[in-house]
């Protein structure tokens, strides 16, 4: 790695620390200030039937009757470090809380992460090398058809089709290999077409140059041409939608784990917004921007590395004309 990168990966770290910070901010105005004061929207709701003692526990174990300005920088203080503060109802650490359920949904996502790239690379191959009646045609039309299917009725199929009809898994064993498998196609499908519509743009720009004339010219076999000469090139914007396709693997684990009944994020999301639980929305709301920003950090540091005709600002490089998403130069 040269200077140049270690100074773009350098401030572009600083700029994900301050989009945080920022995002931290943003989530406590909106989730502590905006809707109201929590104690009386939420504390002193008689449908929660907090007695007064009770009240004044809550109130003093979440600093809520100190100043706005002091709640909000004790709150980041203890973000920075770890602490996410208590739950309004079950009285236990948010971080304890989160750390249970976190694992179940970082195995879903990860695994519909490789499932959708793995059903988005293979359609995306057939479409370059399968007779253009297939590959122009019946390939073509599956990323349309992914996003054209909710994310529910996916999952009751594959339950009605693999559970209840193959026997493959139980029901009442959502966390099973079979069911986890399930469920990770449940929620790669809809994601793996928007890579697919990216990658399959990508590729045909690619397929059309010279270099790809040259290859062809030397008898190279369609798999190595599609590894070696078309793929690294293409995958620069898929990188970028797999940066933004972050927050959908969040947001349809939600649905997903509700429609298998896994016990995660998702499920935690909605026992707190049932129960007005506002340090456990604000924590996994906070999270949840986390996660995306680093996955755009992690995007941005890695353009450079994918396509060498990606050139950093600041490099003193001659030729830069169009700007990209990553803070680079295209010449």
């Amino acid at each position: 790695m040269n200077s140049a990168y270690l100074t773009y990966a350098g401030k572009r770290l600083a700029q994900a620390a301050v989009v945080i910070l920022l995002a931290y901010v943003f989530t406590f105005v909106v989730v502590s200030i905006l809707p109201g004061d929590p104690i009386t929207s939420v504390l002193r709701n008689p449908q929660n039937g907090f007695s007064e003692e009770e009240i004044a526990q809550i109130v003093a174990a979440q600093g809520l009757d100190r100043p706005v300005l002091e709640q909000l920088w004790s709150s980041l203080a203890n973000f920075l470090t770890g602490d996410l503060g208590l739950s309004m109802r079950s009285h236990r650490p948010v971080t304890t809380m989160i750390a249970e359920v976190l694992p179940s949904t970082l195995i879903l996502a990860t695994s519909a992460l490789v499932l959708a790239l793995l059903l988005a690379v293979v359609v995306a191959y057939g479409t370059q090398v399968l007779p253009k009646r297939y590959g122009q045609g019946l390939l073509r039309a599956f990323p349309a058809l992914f996003l054209s299917v909710p994310n529910f009725v996916i999952g009751l199929v594959l339950i009605h089709l693999f559970g209840f009809q193959l026997g493959l898994f139980r029901v009442i064993n959502p966390d099973s290999a079979w069911a986890t498998f399930f469920a990770a196609v449940t929620l790669a499908i809809p994601i793996s077409a928007q890579i697919a519509e990216v990658l399959i743009a990508s590729l045909d720009h690619e397929a059309g140059q010279d270099y790809i004339a040259v290859a062809r010219g030397r008898g190279l076999r369609p798999l190595r041409l599609f590894t070696r000469h078309l793929l690294k090139p293409s995958s620069l914007p898929v990188v970028t939608v797999i940066a933004l396709t972050v927050g959908e693997l969040l947001g349809g684990s939600l649905i997903t784990e509700t429609v298998f009944g896994r016990t995660g994020i998702g499920s935690l999301v909605q026992r707190s917004v049932s129960t007005q639980d506002l340090p456990v929305l604000q924590a996994v709301v906070s999270l949840a921007a986390v996660v995306f920003v680093l996955a755009n950090l992690v995007a941005d540091l890695v353009y450079p590395l994918l396509d060498p005709r990606v050139k950093l600002l600041g490099a003193r490089l001659p030729h830069a004309r169009a700007s990209n998403p990553a803070g680079a130069t295209a010449p």
